[in-house]
């Protein structure tokens, strides 16, 4: 656990809307803790803190609770649809060497072959791993791939400790030479040498 990850979180017994709202307008942010058939926690969070935090997939948050350290997962985020502000988040409760289910985001790095392109089928894939050494991603390499050429998701190197939950099968990256759409091209055509614009535009008219 790093220093930017320890957050101090404070108790609250008010809830409601109205509530939420004055804690949002003082620079907080309302939160539940719950798992491990505990009962759930309602806190505040330091908003600021927390948003920077959270910009991570997967973020793991170590909580002091008037004095109590909780190691807690960042489970869900609700944000307004429309200003994306966080109104509500849900951390579920962990412990150092307990592995958790979660979605890691996949990043493609390197080249493929000139003329082609890779295409991303799967955005995430769903593994197991220890709730202190959450991968932020896992990257695919599609160095020098040629046409033809696709990668599923047992061909992705994980992290050690990680245990791939995802369908081994299920592809993540199809290599493929872009198709050119025809139709779209609207040049228009040239005049004849020695021939104005005018008058093409006049002999097309008469056609």
């Amino acid at each position: 656990m790093s220093e930017d990850t320890k957050v101090v979180a404070e108790l609250r017994e008010s809830f409601g809307k109205g509530f939420a709202r004055r804690l949002r307008a003082a620079g907080k942010i309302p939160a539940v803790i719950y798992g491990h058939g505990t009962e759930p926690v309602h806190v505040a969070l330091p908003g600021h803190q927390v948003s920077l935090i959270i910009r991570r997939a997967n973020a793991l948050l170590e909580l002091d609770i008037e004095g109590k350290g909780q190691l807690a997962l960042v489970k869900d985020v609700q944000r307004d649809p429309v200003h994306q502000i966080i109104e509500h988040i849900d951390l579920l409760v962990v412990k150092k060497g307990e592995k958790v289910t979660i979605d890691v985001p996949l990043v493609v790095t390197g080249e493929t072959f000139p003329g082609t392109i890779a295409n991303l089928d799967a955005t995430t894939l769903s593994i197991e791993a220890e709730a202190t050494h959450i991968p932020q991603n896992v990257e695919v390499s599609v160095e020098g791939l040629e046409e033809g050429a696709h990668i599923t998701a047992a061909d992705v190197k994980l992290p050690k400790g990680s245990t791939l939950l995802t369908d081994p099968e299920t592809l993540v990256v199809a290599v493929s030479v872009p198709v050119l759409d025809l139709e779209t091209d609207t040049t228009a055509e040239e005049p004849a040498e020695g021939e104005t614009e005018e008058e093409a535009a006049e002999e097309d008219a008469a056609e």
